[in-house]
C-alpha cells in the first residue's frame, strides 16, 4: 500500500494533537555502549521501531537516530544510524512521532517521481534536488505473494548481451547472480545491462560500495540515457550497517511498487554479499553466535527472505527481473554466501579473473554458468545449438595444452578437430565492447552461424 504526501502531512498534524493532549513521548536511558549496539532501558518497543538518543554535538543538543535490533529482559538493544561521538552514558532515549501515534511501518518515498533521482537508503536525495510535492509513501515491508499464484517465466528478456542472450537466455521475471572476485569487470556488465536491457524501469541498488564508485557508476556506466529511467539508491561501505540493509530493501520496494502498477523492471543489486556482511556486523554485534565462517544463522535467513521479493506478479502484468552480484573472496566458488546465494537463485553467470588477465571481456565463463530456465524459453533447435556450443568450446579448453604444444593428432577427435577450427569465431561471439549492443535475435543467428560451420 502507498501513501500520499498529504496523507503523511495528517499523521503529523494527528501526532501534534496527540502531543497537545499530554501523551508525551515515552523517554528511558542509555546505560551501555559496546561496539556497535546501545543498550537502553526504560522503553518498551518491538523490534524493527526506531528511537532517538540525546547526544551533545559541537555544544549543542541533538539526537542520534537508532533501530531496536534486539532486547534482553528489560534492555533494548540499539543499532544507530550514524556516528554516535557526543552520547554521554545516562542520556536520554524517546521515540518518534510515529511510534506516538502507533504507526509501526517505516514510510520512504516510492512510485514515478523517483525516476532518474539518486537516493540514499532512507529515501533522502542524494543528488542535490528536492523531493516531488506530489510523491508517494509506502511502508519498507511489502505482502508476501503466494508462491501458487505468482506467473510463471515465459516470456525471454533481451540485456543486449550477446553471450548471455544466447548462451545463458534470462527470462522476465528471473533472479540471476553475478558471481565474481574484485576486479574483473562486473560493474562494466551491470552497465551494459542496465543500458541495452528491454525493461520499462530499472533500480540500482548500490549496497556496501565504495563511495567513489556511486558517481563513476552514475556517470560512466549508468550514463544519462540509463538515469532517465532508473532510480539508484546508495549505501556505501562507510554507513551503518543498518542502512546497508535497509538500502537492499528499500530498492526493492521501489521495484516491487513499479511491478504492482504492471511495469516490468530490472533490479540490479550490487552486491548481495555486503548485504550478508551487513547482517553479520548486526547479528554478531547483538550476541548471535557465529557458524559457517562467521556468519551466522541469522544471515542464511535474510537471503532467501530478500531475493523472493523479486520475480512475476500475481496479475501476469509486472515482472522483476534481477541481478545481484555475488562477490566471491580469493575466487572461491565455494564461499558459504556465494553458495547460499547459488541455492536461492535461478541460475548464476560466472566471471573468470583468467579470462579477464588475458583481457577477454565480458569474462563469462561459460562453462561455469546457467540459467534454470533457459529450457524453459528457447525453442529446441536454439537449445541444441547452444548445447553444441558449450560442448565445442569446453572441448577445446580441456585439450587447450594438448593443442598448443602440437601433441594432438588431427582426426583422433572429430569433435576437437571442428572445435579448434572454430575458436576462433566462438572466443569473438563471446567477446563485446561495453558500447557495443546486440540483441537476442541478432545473438541467436550469430550463434547459429557458427556452430553450422563444417
Amino acid at each position: 500500500m502507498t501513501y500520499s504526501s498529504q496523507w503523511i502531512n495528517k499523521i503529523d498534524q494527528a501526532t501534534q494533537q496527540l502531543q497537545s493532549l499530554s501523551l508525551i513521548r515515552q523517554y528511558g536511558r542509555l546505560v551501555k555502549a559496546s561496539g556497535l549496539v546501545l543498550e537502553a532501558v526504560g522503553l518498551k518497543l518491538p523490534l524493527g521501531s526506531n528511537c532517538f538518543v540525546e547526544r551533545q554535538s559541537n555544544g549543542q543538543l541533538d539526537a542520534v537516530e537508532c533501530e531496536v535490533v534486539g532486547f534482553n529482559g528489560q534492555t533494548l538493544f540499539l543499532m544507530p544510524f550514524e556516528a554516535t561521538d557526543g552520547i554521554l552514558l545516562g542520556a536520554r532515549v524517546y521515540t518518534s512521532q510515529y511510534d506516538l501515534a502507533h504507526f509501526s511501518h517505516k514510510l520512504l518515498p516510492v512510485g514515478m517521481a523517483l525516476l532518474g533521482r539518486v537516493v540514499d537508503a532512507m529515501g533522502k536525495p542524494l543528488d542535490g534536488k528536492p523531493l516531488s510535492e506530489h510523491i508517494e509513501y509506502a511502508g519498507l515491508v511489502n505482502k508476501t505473494l503466494n508462491p501458487l499464484n505468482r506467473t510463471p517465466i515465459h516470456q525471454v528478456l533481451d540485456v543486449g548481451v550477446r553471450a548471455i542472450n544466447a548462451l545463458l537466455t534470462v527470462g522476465q521475471g528471473q533472479r540471476m547472480g553475478l558471481f565474481a572476485g574484485s576486479g574483473v569487470g562486473k560493474s562494466v556488465l551491470l552497465g551494459m545491462m542496465a543500458r541495452y536491457t528491454q525493461a520499462d524501469i530499472i533500480v540500482v541498488g548500490l549496497i556496501g560500495e565504495r563511495g567513489r564508485e556511486v558517481k563513476d557508476f552514475i556517470e560512466n556506466i549508468l550514463g544519462e540515457e540509463g538515469l532517465a529511467r532508473a532510480v539508484v539508491i546508495a549505501a556505501p561501505a562507510d554507513v551503518s550497517p543498518l542502512l546497508r540493509l535497509q538500502g537492499a530493501a528499500y530498492a526493492t520496494r521501489i521495484a516491487e511498487s513499479f511491478r504492482d502498477q504492471g511495469f516490468n523492471v530490472l533490479l540490479i543489486m550490487d552486491s548481495l554479499t555486503r548485504y550478508a556482511m551487513a547482517q553479520r556486523e548486526i547479528a554478531l554485534a547483538i550476541g548471535e553466535p557465529p557458524a559457517t565462517k562467521g556468519y551466522p544463522p541469522s544471515v542464511f535467513a535474510k537471503l532467501p527472505a530478500l531475493v523472493e521479493r523479486a520475480g512475476n506478479d500475481d496479475h501476469g502484468k509486472g515482472a522483476i527481473t534481477a541481478f545481484y552480484t555475488v562477490l566471491t573472496e580469493g575466487d572461491d566458488q565455494q564461499d558459504p554466501i556465494a553458495d547460499s546465494a547459488r541455492a536461492i537463485l535461478d541460475g548464476h553467470i560466472v566471471l573468470s579473473r583468467t579470462l579477464a588477465e588475458s583481457g577477454h571481456y565480458p569474462a563469462i565463463d561459460i562453462e561455469a554458468s546457467i540459467s534454470r530456465v533457459m529450457t524453459d524459453l528457447t525453442a529446441t533447435e536454439d537449445e541444441k545449438k547452444s548445447r553444441l556450443f558449450k560442448q565445442l568450446f569446453s572441448s577445446f579448453q580441456r585439450n587447450r595444452d594438448l593443442i598448443n604444444v602440437g601433441a594432438y593428432v588431427a582426426g583422433t577427435d572429430p569433435l576437437l578437430d571442428k572445435a579448434i577450427t572454430l575458436y576462433p569465431a566462438m572466443q569473438k561471439f563471446l567477446q563485446q565492447g561495453i558500447y557495443e549492443h546486440c540483441g537476442y535475435e541478432d545473438a541467436c543467428q550469430q550463434l547459429a552461424a557458427i556452430v553450422s560451420q563444417h
